[in-house]
């Protein structure tokens, strides 16, 4: 007698987190999109003022800090399949790794921005600078509320809070930090590298 089974269905594929993570991404985005289209017009209506503008912005924090970024969303990432693949005890360390990533990138702007302010350059010097500290100020806002969510995260995740079962808000602070690290690879180029 032959047995005939039934093929196992795939599992289904989902966003992670809940789908109001998801708006909210998409409303950020198309805020930051606005922003920089205002950014490129005006840069079109002044090419030579933004360029030299540019050339005073240190690249080297620029990359530095993506470095930095990346890296933090690399191990919330790692973090992630760890609590998919049951070892959700590797999620404490290396949510304090992306933590201390995300403080590192907020020490790095705060030096990058004192030296604009001691040499005299302010939001008011011109439109690039303008556009420089509102774009930047606004993502680093969203770094630090970032660095909350990953403390309040690793409080959970040291209480054993996250499960394969039970990682729902874990996927959803882990999408808001990749946001804004895809937020900064996007504004890495347009403020240091385009010509």
């Amino acid at each position: 007698m032959t047995v005939v089974t039934k093929p196992q269905a795939a599992p289904l594929r989902r966003l992670p987190g809940v789908e109001g993570i998801w708006v909210f991404v998409a409303a950020d985005m198309a805020m930051f999109a606005i922003l920089f289209v205002s950014f490129m017009q005006g840069r079109l209506a002044e090419p030579a003022l933004f360029e030299a503008s540019r050339q005073t912005l240190d690249v080297n924090f620029g990359g530095i800090n993506t470095l930095i970024l990346l890296t933090s969303s690399w191990l919330v990432a790692l973090g992630v399949v760890a609590v998919r693949q049951g070892r959700a005890e590797r999620l404490p360390a290396l949510l304090a790794a992306a933590l201390a990533c995300g403080l590192a990138f907020m020490v790095s702007k705060a030096i990058e921005y004192g030296g604009k302010l001691a040499a005299g350059i302010t939001m008011l010097t011109n439109d690039f600078y303008m556009f420089y500290f509102t774009l930047t100020g606004i993502h680093l806002f969203h770094v630090t509320a970032g660095n909350v969510v990953l403390v309040v995260l690793w409080v959970k995740a040291r209480n054993g809070a996250f499960t394969q079962d039970n990682c729902v808000t874990l996927e959803c602070g882990a999408t808001y930090w990749h946001m804004v690290d895809l937020l900064w690879i996007m504004l890495f180029p347009l403020l240091y590298l385009l010509r």
